[in-house]
């Protein structure tokens, strides 16, 4: 088990990702929210993500089911992470604020359907 940290931009928020297998389920997302936001995205369950600091400076964006819960920074706006719709078991992660992590280092990104919730080929 490795573990990684992550901050948004303003370090208001710090968090933690222990990672099995490293990155799992690398992604981008189609649906309404994520297709505006950018990011890519990786997995893990629920209890291997932990914030370390700023828990208070979380703001909370649910629409629609209100099964998704998606954490921004209060102060800089970035997306940190997201209690996922698809599995409500699982944490999705913002992977550019890892620590050391280029997003652009990742080439060929599947692309999550989200309203569909199925896996397209990058």
């Amino acid at each position: 088990m490795e573990t990684k940290k992550g901050s948004c931009h303003c370090g208001a928020i710090e968090f933690e990702v222990d990672l099995e297998n490293g990155f799992e389920n690398v992604r981008r997302c189609n649906c309404s929210l994520c297709r505006r936001k950018g990011a890519i995205i990786a997995s893990v369950p629920i209890a291997r993500l932990r914030v370390t600091k700023g828990a208070d400076m979380l703001t909370l964006y649910q629409w629609n089911t209100m099964i998704a819960k998606h954490y921004f920074c209060k102060t800089c706006g970035i997306y940190t992470h997201h209690q996922r719709r698809s599995n409500p078991n699982e944490f999705g992660f913002n992977l550019a604020c890892i620590e050391g992590i280029d997003p652009f280092s990742f080439i060929d990104v599947a692309i999550g359907d989200g309203a569909a919730q199925t896996l397209i080929s990058g």
